[in-house]
């Protein structure tokens, strides 16, 4: 499988990696056959494997450090924090006394004295940049962490956080981690150039985007449709043009000889800001899939033909994003 260097970390990473939200209660809860599977990516050729704290609770985590026993070494390995763990508003978000509690909770379950990548799974407008970029630093001078990231961060903070860490003498982030399929494109406007603009490694997910892309006759039918219900509720007009991109994708997928999963990795992979794909499988089936096209690359015609479909930048429902601005889901901030 091919390698591509992750930003400026001089870490080498698989071109696909391994996303493990679907291990554990979310998903699959057969810590053996979850077990399996990490195995068989790493087999694959895959060396990238992501989690997060909040995964099951944290069991995604516990799997992934039963999977990594003997073969750490070979892995570049990556957790999340920062989205609630459970009530207690102290137990999320980017303050320094959560970050140091939740890198050593992420450490015990993973069983290894070091993360690869520790990533901020959202931005925290409550805590002060300069605040969470401080605590990580200090991660990665201990040795706890090598690199940092974040996820799912509009572009303005994207360049708030680089100014931050250059001002304060911080460890920037070295990646960002966005959702992104042909679905949902509107990363390609800002976000995706402020990353190639700074060097920053892109680790993106969702290129099936929940379902919608696996090529299932009814993918409203799948794990990921039942944790959102409303993503395949076709009485809302966004989801039917979605349906009907899914139509005229599945019918160019066809003529191009592959199968709509295929089309879908290809596309994201094929973008020159994105570093690797995760893939977020939940039986051996969705893997032996996703990983038979790792190696699929789409021709300049067939992705004139996506943007035919859906235009570059468009996100064909505005509410599959994943992270919504305070200033417009709180009304109390736009009114006096």
């Amino acid at each position: 499988m091919k390698r591509r260097i992750l930003g400026g970390t001089g870490m080498s990473v698989s071109e696909v990696a391994l996303g493990t939200m679907m291990f554990g209660a979310m998903g699959n809860s057969d810590h053996d056959e979850s077990v399996r599977m990490i195995h068989r990516a790493l087999d694959a050729g895959v060396n990238f494997v992501d989690t997060a704290d909040v995964y099951s609770e944290g069991e995604s985590e516990d799997i992934v450090g039963k999977a990594l026993k003997g073969r750490r070494d070979e892995v570049v390995l990556a957790t999340k924090f920062g989205w609630p763990a459970g009530d207690d508003l102290n137990r999320r978000g980017g303050s320094r006394r959560w970050i140091v509690q939740a890198v050593e909770n992420s450490l015990r379950r993973l069983g290894t004295d070091h993360i690869d990548l520790y990533q901020m799974h959202r931005p925290d407008p409550h805590t002060d940049i300069d605040e969470t970029l401080a605590a990580l630093s200090d991660l990665v001078r201990s040795g706890k962490v090598r690199a940092i990231g974040s996820s799912c961060t509009p572009a303005e903070l994207i360049v708030e956080a680089r100014w931050t860490a250059e001002r304060r003498g911080h460890h920037r982030f070295r990646t960002e981690q966005p959702p992104y399929s042909i679905l949902l494109r509107g990363i390609e406007a800002a976000v995706l150039p402020t990353t190639q603009r700074y060097g920053m490694g892109v680790l993106t997910y969702g290129p099936l985007s929940s379902g919608w892309l696996s090529g299932r006759a009814d993918p409203s039918k799948g794990a990921r449709a039942a944790l959102g219900p409303r993503t395949f509720d076709l009485s809302v007009p966004a989801n039917k043009a979605k349906a009907e991109a899914v139509r005229r994708l599945t019918e160019l997928a066809v003529e191009a000889g592959m199968p709509l999963s295929h089309l879908a990795t290809a596309f994201v992979r094929s973008h020159p800001a994105v570093t690797s794909v995760l893939i977020g499988p939940r039986r051996p089936d969705h893997l032996d899939d996703l990983l038979a096209g790792a190696e699929t690359e789409l021709t300049p015609d067939i992705l004139d033909r996506i943007d035919e479909i859906v235009p570059p930048g468009t996100n064909v429902n505005q509410d599959d994003i994943y992270y919504t601005p305070p200033a417009l889901a709180d009304k109390r901030l736009r009114r006096f």
